[in-house]
């Protein structure tokens, strides 16, 4: 009832002309890379032959429609077969064609030629997150869908999407290049397909599990991109957002810097010993980001898909075996062991066994989770 008083409620709202419709464009982005311009190039030049190859077939078909016409030309002439009409219409499209293929071929080979790149970046899939490791700096971090967007597409939240800034489309860490660079991207995945995909940076590419797929871009333009995952990759498939964050080399080297610093600091974290607050505080954050998803903000799950978390036999009872299915995965579920760092993973199974009347009292540390870690070979 809730749902169809909801979709009425959008219905005339959308009557009204209060509802925030996406931005339609008729044509595809000119983009803000080399490679992006040239495709929407080659792209209108054969929009452009197609528009004149239908002018010039619609246009004979009409005019013959009309001037041979029963009424004008009740018998019609008796003939058929004409060779050098047959051998026009044949080299004609021939020449076509290879005006259209000769450009596409050139530009598909520049679109794979990653060869002289000033920075390789490796992009890993996950459901339903990506992992960006910049492979020559040695760190990587995750980017996933920002808590806000994450509350407000929860049924029942009681938060009204068109309030949230950037609705879907936003993260939590964007990816950094730096501008008029050549940037080297290496795509797979940890569990199923997924794509990544910047429409502005005018190409995508598959992240197939057990392979390595290549791309590149070289952004001359500062500013803020967006995309998504282009595959359908599960049931969260909307929700994993792509954003890239172009800035001046300058910049660019103050955020590497820094990024690092924070990186180095977490990583310091995980040699001490937390508070059961501060895991509490720390794993709420965790789960809404990587577990609320499935498993809901209220720890009740999604009856018949995802288990709730709430009074379950995993969060109540056997520590080791929450433990390892949090890092190994089960079933529907991935495992978490390559996705989070040891401070997440204590906290989000800590606040899972204390949250949501749980209240088993038990207390995860990020060097435990650094054993097993150890034990299980990541």
């Amino acid at each position: 009832m809730n749902t169809l008083r909801q979709l009425i409620a959008g219905l005339i709202l959308s009557s009204l002309g209060t509802v925030v419709h996406a931005d339609y464009k008729l044509n595809m982005p000119v983009g803000v890379t080399e490679l992006s311009r040239e495709t929407y190039d080659l792209h209108m030049l054969v929009i452009y032959i197609c528009a004149g190859i239908g002018l010039i077939v619609f246009g004979a078909m009409f005019y013959s429609i009309y001037a041979f016409r029963q009424s004008k030309h009740p018998f019609p002439n008796n003939f058929h077969e004409n060779a050098k009409l047959e051998i026009l219409w044949s080299i004609i499209p021939f020449i076509i064609l290879i005006i259209m293929v000769y450009p596409a071929t050139e530009l598909t080979i520049k679109h794979y030629d990653t060869k002289d790149a000033d920075m390789t970046i490796k992009v890993t899939g996950y459901q339903w997150r990506w992992r960006y490791d910049y492979v020559d700096e040695g760190f990587g971090f995750m980017s996933s869908l920002t808590a806000e967007s994450n509350a407000a597409r929860q049924m029942d939240s009681g938060i009204n999407p068109q309030r949230v800034q950037n609705y879907l489309q936003d993260v939590d860490y964007p990816l950094v290049i730096p501008v008029d660079t050549k940037v080297r991207f290496l795509m797979t995945s940890a569990d199923v397909l997924h794509a990544w995909w910047v429409p502005d940076f005018g190409w995508k590419r598959d992240a197939i599990p057990g392979f390595i797929t290549d791309a590149w871009a070289k952004v001359d333009k500062i500013g803020i991109y967006r995309g998504a995952c282009a595959e359908l990759c599960g049931r969260d498939h909307g929700f994993m957002p792509v954003v890239v964050d172009v800035r001046s080399k300058e910049d660019y080297e103050s955020w590497l810097a820094e990024k690092k610093a924070v990186l180095e600091e977490e990583n310091a974290k995980s040699d001490r010993t937390w508070s059961k607050n501060e895991l509490m505080v720390k794993g709420e954050d965790v789960y809404l980001t990587s577990c609320a998803g499935c498993h809901q903000p209220n720890g009740e799950g999604i009856k018949g898909s995802f288990p709730s978390i709430k009074g379950s036999d995993i969060a109540t009872g056997d520590l080791d075996e929450h433990i390892e299915l949090v890092l190994e995965g089960q079933g529907m579920m991935s495992g978490f062991a390559e996705s989070l760092s040891p401070v997440e993973l204590a906290a989000a199974i800590t606040y899972q066994r204390n949250a949501f009347d749980n209240d088993t009292g038990d207390i995860v540390q990020p060097t435990t989770i650094k054993d097993w870690l150890d034990d299980l070979g990541y």
